[in-house]
């Protein structure tokens, strides 16, 4: 009877069912398309798809879509951590507009985030042309790329900030202020320690996205080899040219070079995450 009870009150089906769904569509989205892109791969034998791998062409590319990733999501996690704090902690007219501007990346195609900021930014736009007598270039240079990684990353970090300053009490923050602590002590030792997972979380989700961004950067960066090239545009170039095997071998390594660092960026927020439960 309590077996039979506890069958009839489970909202979802058993684990065998859940599990082997979840499996399977795992399968059909992740798992079947990266071992499609592997067999492409293994059309090469090992000397040509080092060749591949480490041509210069190739390696520029992955170091400006790296480097500008890695930089764009440091700037993101800056301003997100600003921004989710403003939202939670402070009431100002407009404050829900402001909250709903923050999803704008999400729903607007990348390709007319691109348009837009090329067309701000390019030496004749709006904020181009005051910043090109300073000498400043922002459009079809490494500065601009990382401006639109930025954009379509920023939401990544506030969304994943602002349920836990939502969730956070703020009784440790208070007794740290009776107790003569200042502001920035009381973030320091209260706020930031909690934090720190989160801001990890939206780091690494940030960059993961701008490694893999295409549409708003193709026309931002200029596309100039060895100089603002990204691996996804060198990875379309190849499979305009029917080079299905270079393309899947560029593809391989931005995969595991993408892997391990996000591997690393997870082993860091599990280790932050152990340290404050210690704490």
């Amino acid at each position: 009877m309590g077996q039979a009870k506890t069958r009839r009150s489970r909202v979802l089906p058993g684990f065998g069912l859940t599990l082997g769904f979840s499996v399977a569509y795992l399968s059909l989205i992740v798992l079947v398309p990266l071992s499609a892109l592997l067999i492409n791969s293994t059309g090469l034998d090992w000397a040509k798809f080092w060749q591949v791998a480490t041509d210069p062409r190739v390696l520029a590319s992955y170091r400006i879509s790296f480097t500008t990733s890695a930089a764009a999501a440091l700037v993101d996690a800056v301003l997100g951590l600003l921004l989710a704090w403003v939202l939670v902690r402070y009431e100002f007219p407009g404050r829900k507009l402001c909250d709903a501007l923050i999803d704008l990346p999400f729903a607007l195609p990348t390709a007319v985030a691109g348009v837009s900021l090329t067309a701000l930014y390019a030496p004749n736009g709006w904020i181009g042309s005051l910043l090109a007598p300073l000498g400043v270039k922002v459009a079809f240079s490494q500065l601009g790329i990382t401006l639109a990684l930025m954009f379509i990353g920023l939401p990544f970090v506030v969304r994943t900030l602002q349920p836990v300053l939502q969730d956070m009490e703020r009784d440790a923050e208070e007794a740290s202020a009776t107790l003569g602590a200042g502001r920035f002590r009381t973030f320091r030792s209260i706020v930031l320690p909690a934090l720190v997972p989160p801001l990890l979380t939206g780091f690494a989700l940030a960059f993961a996205r701008g490694i893999g961004e295409y549409g708003s950067v193709v026309f931002i960066s200029g596309n100039m080899p060895m100089k603002t090239e990204i691996a996804p545009l060198l990875i379309m170039s190849k499979l305009e040219q029917y080079d299905y095997a270079g393309a899947s071998a560029v593809a391989v390594l931005l995969l595991l070079i993408s892997f391990l660092m996000l591997l690393v960026i997870n082993s860091l927020q599990r280790w932050s995450g152990r340290k404050k439960e210690a704490v």
